[in-house]
């Protein structure tokens, strides 16, 4: 039998799930408050309807937090799909589709830590993390919600949200662990060294 300190440091456990769940799940609650923000503010971009992408990032934020947090492969998803049931579970107006989409916006952010064999988790890697994030709503939103839009407003769309991610998921992510690792939040886990 391995002894903690013999145990790799990519095996899972139970604490990390159980934060990886409890992240999930707050963010979850923040998706569902977030999600009436987003209905409530549709008038104020009538104007131009891709800049709302703005504020976009936060439903990118889990997949990064989760990497960050964790330092595990597969924090990233368990995180941005307990967020995504959780935001389903309280109810949405995109229905079921959120679950995929959490399960890519977790799984884009863990292929960059993985292109990094799992040593960096810096700013320039969370940034990353969050642009590639990115990438599932992109792709989701112009081919399922958005594709009778003309190019432009799919262009701007695609920066409004890759610039908001890369804020509040990537720089916002990055940050929010720093200061819980100053808290002592993070004792159990690598990422309270940095």
């Amino acid at each position: 039998m391995k002894t903690s300190a013999q145990r790799s440091p990519y095996a899972w456990r139970t604490v990390d799930i159980v934060v990886a769940a409890v992240l999930g799940v707050a963010i979850g609650v923040v998706f569902w408050f977030w999600g009436m923000l987003w209905q409530a503010t549709e008038p104020l971009f009538i104007f131009f309807p891709p800049a709302q992408a703005v504020i976009y990032g936060i439903w990118l934020l889990p997949g990064v937090l989760g990497m960050l947090v964790l330092r595990k492969p597969g924090a990233g998803i368990l995180t941005s799909v307990a967020a995504a049931t959780v935001s389903a579970l309280l109810g949405t107006h995109w229905g079921m589709i959120v679950l995929v989409a959490g399960f890519l916006q977790g799984l884009l952010p863990e292929l960059v830590f993985l292109a990094g064999r799992y040593r960096s988790w810096g700013m320039a890697a969370s940034v990353l993390a969050a642009a590639a994030a990115a990438l599932a709503p992109i792709g989701m939103d112009l081919t399922m919600s958005y594709a009778d839009w003309p190019v432009s407003f799919m262009a701007a769309y695609a920066v409004f949200v890759a610039v908001s991610s890369v804020l509040i998921a990537g720089v916002g992510g990055r940050l929010l662990t720093t200061a819980l690792a100053r808290a002592g939040a993070l004792t159990p886990f690598p990422s309270a060294r940095g």
